[in-house]
């Protein structure tokens, strides 16, 4: 087999986000939930917002479809989320679930919480879960094998196409 070359020019941007930021650069999730226009939701990517939680498309996915959920205060903990902050974040997770089934035919998924740096937190101020589509024969050995990532759609098409779908569940 010859060797390939894949370019993810996106990956530049992730990477050079590692370094810490500056305190006065603000977190992207608070500026997702602080969306005030249609224009500034579709640059942060944001889906929707509830009063209390803002539900986002990774700009770095795992996977097509990759969401975060989280909670549009800035806690760092689960242990500083009030009941009404857990229910609710556990209703736009399962919102996500719903969405992406019927956005991109989604078989399974993965959910989860990355808690603190060292557990892979990128974010580790602003608690975050995210929602990770998987599809049966997907292609996750790349990141295995090859340290690759293979998104098949764009994200401003997908952004799009999630928008729709949400519309159309949302008129129900």
């Amino acid at each position: 087999m010859e060797n390939a070359t894949l370019y993810a020019p996106w990956r530049m941007e992730y990477i050079r986000g590692l370094i810490k930021p500056a305190a006065d650069e603000g977190c992207f999730i608070c500026d997702a939930g602080a969306s005030a226009n249609e224009e500034q939701k579709r640059q942060r990517l944001v889906l929707w917002t509830t009063p209390t939680v803002v539900v986002l498309m990774n700009r770095f996915p795992y996977a097509n479809g990759h969401l975060l959920v989280a909670p549009r205060a800035h806690k760092p903990d689960p242990e500083l989320l009030d009941e009404a902050e857990q229910l609710e974040l556990s209703q736009q997770i399962t919102e996500g679930v719903k969405l992406l089934r019927r956005a991109v035919s989604a078989q399974g998924f993965n959910i989860g919480l990355n808690l603190g740096r060292c557990a892979g937190a990128g974010v580790p101020g602003h608690l975050h879960w995210h929602i990770v589509p998987r599809w049966a024969g997907d292609v996750n050995f790349m990141g295995v094998v090859g340290e690759v990532r293979v998104i098949p759609q764009a994200i401003s098409e997908l952004y799009n196409e999630l928008l729709r779908v949400r519309a159309e569940m949302t008129a129900k």
